[in-house]
């Protein structure tokens, strides 16, 4: 990894040596280095005089020497494109500080002082949407990792834990509504026609929690009562043309506070709960104590402009920033490398949350669907790194699936070893240690340990090792004992050449073949390298059902006959392992094929293998229309690339896409008839019927197997369905198939599609989206075209995600032959890096995982990452992330 050196600052704190790094020689910061800062800041008061274009900002901070951290006569703060006015010790003008590189270092001689310093920002300049920027005449702030450096010198850290007074003052007019952290204390009007609100956060937080808002907006209201009575004002902060859109995210986060109490003891705070939906955005949200600030994607949705699946992520999205209220908020991180602390263990408590509301089985197969195609490559790739880092360059490039997904499956494995109970002691104890408190992801895995009475030793390892452990499990039958061993192996990474075995919690079970069914479900935790398990009273080898749930995230390998595969898909009572039989048979099947491992006859075997699966989904009465959507996908071509590309394999895409699409085509003729009615049994299911989520999942994905087997129908069928569509799900199944077919009916129904909704930005997305992902076969022409049209601009970050990100993510388009898709990658990165470092540098691990493709396409990716390297003034963000693609 990077070895690069790091500065020294006036405070002997790495983890604040920021002093104006060359942005290609940034500094590197080490875990190992951590020192608590000198200073504890028990108070700051904030003075906003609000402006689009001129903000002054007057911060007075209350600082005592830390009695845990080394003494230090100098107190060093943050700045990032800041300059200060003014500077006051104890109430007097000083001239004895200086700059420090973006940072100010001031000298402090006792052992308690009060400093005030003034500083102006730009809102409307800050193009980066980090710290206070002017969104569509709105002023808004974002200041997870360090924003906060952008609005004030500060100890801009997670360890430096404050309570907040803030008062704001602006014109009424511009900025009618103003909200902060924590509860309203006082409002008033001037006669110069400006106003003021006073904000006091009682909880001590850190800075990255800190948020302001000011803008032309309304709410929807409604309170919530926690479970001891107390009374809370929730609200959701839009503009006026969007407030018809908010019902389900003032549900969803009732619905949320209420689980919350129920299953995790935890009660919300104080008398205000405020979201406030931006459409300008790096991230999904953040959640700012009592301010939450969302992207309007996870606000904003009804019936006629939002899927079943935007629904769905809404109250996800909601859930989460609620839930951090706890874990992330009153216990937040300690360093930035516990981030998973806070942002695991939240997404595993919004995953139990989404389980409970719309059933455990379908929501466990779409979480582990996300993790194996964003988590799993992250793993394989230059980019690796544990759940918990030893080391960064830019921290905003560790926001990334391995701490949070992966690190929601950790967490989740102590609570299948645990159990549920023993956890919910465990996590109240951490909850009640660390109240009001910086952490770590030490600290929490002790309080489980202790609340759950577990020996976790050995299991911190998954804390430190980076890489997806692979278990491989085999079969031994004699009479009838039956001997089951597994044995696990977990791959080098960069930096981490030597990995020691990891205790891996599995679930199984041995089916009969003769009666079809198990004799019962046990946990195995392979807890070394090998470990056997001995089975009793099956007069034939027995079939094995493994990782039952996914209660490891790990890459099984079995030697299972195709036969095998079929009777688990058939009988499994366990529903993921029942999808996950129909997965490996698909994916066996498409590797091989890909690979050039099997003869023609083979290959026609396969695919009707998997039609007769197929048929046994399409036309099975007791199976679930939700479940029946979720078997009806075939893996994905970013899973197979993973598969595919294994030891000395290297993933060839153009070979995956040929066969995928191929398989889709044999199913689409081979079950033409029940495919279609499939599609005409689920399109009479009404759209306010409970039945009709499940109904309309199923819908989609016959009508594109459908355009598989025959595109003229389908578009004929397509067309019918976008016309009379009284939802969104419906009318876009209708238009993804149709963009990827040549047929009149798709300009057509694209060009309707984008009249009826041009004014709503959200629609807008999805219009660029559908068609950068289409299979079509001038997709690059196409999303060449996007980028020219009026609606495209490169400082919305919904925007780009919308064309560009989805183009990254098509496998036939940014994988052309010819290099053409990796070319129009790295021309986005060099064009917004200068824009937004941090929404460029999330497209940089597309192109870095050169090193498992084939030859052809490897150098032509590899080129575009040299190119983006030589760049001249390249960001933080963008050089971590392409150099490590490089050099890992």
């Amino acid at each position: 990894m990077d070895i690069a050196t790091t500065p020294t600052n006036p405070d002997g704190n790495p983890e604040l040596a920021d002093a104006a790094p060359s942005p290609h020689d940034p500094p590197v910061i080490r875990r190992e280095d951590y020192k608590p800062f000198p200073w504890l800041v028990p108070q700051t008061e904030l003075d906003f005089d609000l402006g689009l274009e001129k903000t002054r900002v007057t911060a007075k901070l209350s600082v005592e020497r830390n009695p845990a951290a080394d003494a230090s006569t100098h107190l060093r703060l943050d700045g990032d494109g800041l300059s200060a006015l003014s500077v006051k010790v104890d109430g007097d003008a000083v001239n004895d500080w200086e700059m420090d590189g973006p940072g100010l270092v001031l000298p402090l001689p006792g052992d308690s002082h009060t400093v005030e310093i003034v500083a102006e920002i730009d809102p409307s300049a800050n193009t980066q949407l980090m710290g206070l920027y002017a969104s569509n005449g709105m002023l808004c702030t974002q200041c997870e990792a360090e924003g906060f450096r952008r609005i004030t010198f500060y100890p801009d850290r997670p360890d430096v834990l404050s309570t907040y007074r803030v008062r704001m003052s602006g014109p009424k007019e511009q900025f009618p509504i103003l909200l902060c952290n924590g509860n309203r204390e006082a409002t008033g009007e001037r006669e110069d026609s400006t106003h003021w609100a006073e904000w006091h956060d009682p909880w001590p937080k850190p800075s990255y929690l800190f948020a302001l808002v000011a803008g032309d907006l309304v709410a929807n209201s409604k309170p919530f009562t926690t479970m001891s009575g107390r009374e809370v004002e929730c609200n959701i902060w839009v503009r006026k043309e969007d407030l018809e859109r908010t019902d389900h995210a003032l549900e969803s986060l009732h619905r949320s506070m209420k689980w919350d109490e129920e299953t995790f003891g935890r009660e919300y705070d104080l008398d205000l709960y405020n979201i406030v939906a931006v459409s300008d955005f790096n991230m999904g949200a953040m959640e700012n104590k009592g301010l939450n600030v969302f992207n309007t994607k996870y606000v904003l949705a009804d019936s006629d402009t939002a899927t079943d699946a935007d629904f769905d992520a809404v109250e996800g999205v909601i859930a989460h920033e609620y839930f951090h209220n706890w874990s992330g908020n009153r216990v937040t991180c300690r360093d930035w490398f516990q981030l998973s602390l806070k942002e695991g263990f939240t997404v595993l408590r919004d995953q139990l949350f989404s389980q409970d509301m719309r059933g455990e089985a379908v929501k466990r197969i779409e979480d582990v669907r996300i993790l194996r195609a964003a988590q799993f490559p992250e793993d394989a790739g230059p980019l690796a790194h544990p759940i918990r880092p030893d080391s960064y360059r830019e921290i905003s490039n560790f926001y990334t699936a391995t701490v949070y997904n992966k690190g929601a499956e950790v967490i989740r494995m102590m609570r299948t070893m645990a159990g549920v109970e023993r956890f919910r002691k465990g996590t109240d104890l951490y909850f009640e240690r660390h109240d009001g408190e910086a952490a770590t992801c030490e600290d929490f895995i002790t309080a489980i340990e202790d609340g759950a009475g577990l020996d976790l030793k050995d299991f911190r390892r998954w804390y430190r090792q980076a890489g997806t452990p692979t278990v491989t499990a085999a079969i031994e039958h004699s009479g009838d004992k039956t001997l089951l061993t597994l044995t696990q192996s977990v791959p080098p990474t960069p930096g981490q050449p030597d990995k020691q075995p990891m205790p891996i919690p599995l679930k199984v079970a041995m089916f009969d073949r003769e009666t079809g069914k198990h004799g019962g479900e046990q946990l195995v935790i392979l807890d070394g390298k090998q470990k056997s398990v001995h089975f009793e009273g099956f007069e034939k080898p027995p079939i094995l059902s493994i990782n039952r749930g996914f209660t490891a995230p790990v890459i099984i390998e079995r030697n299972v006959s195709t036969d095998d595969l079929v009777f688990l898909a058939s009988h499994d009572d366990d529903s993921f392992a029942r999808y996950e039989a129909l997965q490996e048979l698909a994916v066996r099947h498409l590797v091989a094929a890909a690979s050039g491992e099997m003869s023609d006859q083979k290959r026609v075997e396969g695919r009707n293998a998997i039609v007769s699966a197929m048929h046994a989904i399409l036309t099975d009465e007791a199976l679930d229309d939700n479940m029946r959507g979720e078997l009806m996908m075939l893996p994905s071509e970013t899973y197979l690339f993973e598969a595919m590309a294994t030891g000395k394999r290297k993933a060839d895409p153009g070979a995956i896409h040929e066969q995928r699409e191929g398989l889709r085509r044999a199913i689409g003729r081979g079950l033409a008839e029940e495919l279609a009615a499939t599609h005409q049994r689920t399109s009479a299911v009404a759209f306010d019927d409970p039945a009709g989520v499940g109904a309309r999942k199923v819908k989609t994905q016959a009508l594109a197997l459908i355009s598989a087997g025959d595109p003229d129908k389908a578009a004929e069928i397509a067309a019918q369905q976008f016309d009379s569509a009284d939802n969104m799900t419906d009318r876009q199944g209708a238009l993804m198939v149709l963009c990827s077919l040549e047929h009149p009916a798709r300009q057509e129904k694209l060009a309707a599609f984008y009249d009826r909704f041009k004014e709503n930005a959200l629609v807008v997305d999805k219009w660029f989206t559908l068609q950068a992902l289409s299979l079509h076969p001038d997709v690059i022409e196409q999303v060449r075209a996007l980028a020219t049209h009026p609606d495209f601009t490169m400082k919305n970050p919904n925007r780009v995600r919308s064309l560009y990100m989805a183009f990254a993510g098509n496998p036939q388009g940014f994988h052309a032959a010819d290099g053409s898709g990796y070319r129009m990658i790295a021309d986005v990165i060099l064009e917004l890096d200068p824009i937004n470092p941090q929404t460029a540098a999330r497209f940089v691990p597309a192109l870095g995982r050169w090193r498992r493709i084939e030859p052809g396409r490897a150098a032509l990716m590899k080129a575009e990452l040299e190119r983006i390297s030589e760049a001249d003034g390249l960001s933080r963000d963008t050089f971590e992330q392409v150099t490590r693609s490089l050099e890992g």
